[in-house]
């Protein structure tokens, strides 16, 4: 698999992270108090460890420029010493904090089977599968959005970034402005943080790794997808007949 067909698989597997709920979560479909099982999933299954997850990808690498990059990454997720100003996983316990969540929730979590079937699946990918599958995994699979070929082609569309104000918490579920630290933070290290993601697999990656990155993304990509389904069921969002999300 050459350089170029390396890139357009990861660009296919990253174009179907799409799943079809999503457009109930953004437009104030999930009733509010169900709105909490997936803040707490979403912190279960990766927010809360995705440092380690980056850090696996670190360890295995025995290359200094991508280590370099990958360090650079872990120290903003870690600390926020670098934008953000707090650890990244405590900044987006400012969502459930701002729209009144009890924080306890967040420290007894139950992962549903399908949450729990994907979590154990990235712990794999990032420990013990090589440093390629755990970046690929880490920096673009879980990072990234079905926008990834924006950050590659200037002609193609770039991740949608709306006024803060539009935000969905926001919007639809009176999350006040300041609590969106982790968002602006994003958005200022985002741009780097993708191009560095893809330089380090495909500059540096061996090319005899490329089969496997594929089939570990495309291993992500299906338990991720079984996730999101189980999320949208507790959240009591069904699929409709034209393939869009309503109220159970």
């Amino acid at each position: 698999m050459d350089r170029d067909a390396f890139r357009e698989a990861l660009l296919e597997v990253m174009e179907r992270k799409d799943h079809w709920a999503w457009p109930g979560f953004t437009s104030g479909l999930v009733p509010a108090g169900r709105l909490h099982v997936h803040l707490e999933q979403e912190w279960e299954v990766y927010v809360r460890d995705f440092p380690v997850m980056v850090g696996g990808a670190y360890v295995q690498c025995p290359i200094p420029a991508v280590r370099r990059g990958l360090a650079e990454n872990l120290y903003e997720e870690e600390t926020g010493g670098l934008v953000a100003g707090r650890p990244h996983p405590e900044l987006f316990l400012d969502y459930p904090k701002g729209l009144g969540m009890a924080l306890a929730r967040f420290e007894r979590v139950e992962l549903l089977p399908a949450a729990a079937a994907y979590r154990a699946w990235l712990d794999e990918a990032t420990r013990e599968r090589g440093w390629e599958v755990a970046a690929a995994v880490a920096t673009i699979f879980v990072e990234g959005t079905k926008h990834e070929r924006g950050e590659l082609d200037p002609s193609a569309p770039k991740r949608p970034a709306p006024p803060l104000e539009e935000h969905p918490l926001v919007k639809h579920y009176g999350l006040p402005l300041e609590r969106l630290r982790l968002t602006k933070a994003h958005r200022q290290v985002e741009g780097e943080h993708r191009a560095e993601a893809w330089s380090a697999l495909l500059d540096h990656g061996a090319a005899s790794a490329r089969p496997a990155v594929v089939e570990a993304m495309e291993t992500t990509l299906a338990r991720w997808l079984a996730y999101r389904d189980a999320v949208a069921e507790a959240c009591g969002l069904v699929r409709g007949p034209d393939g869009a999300p309503s109220r159970a």
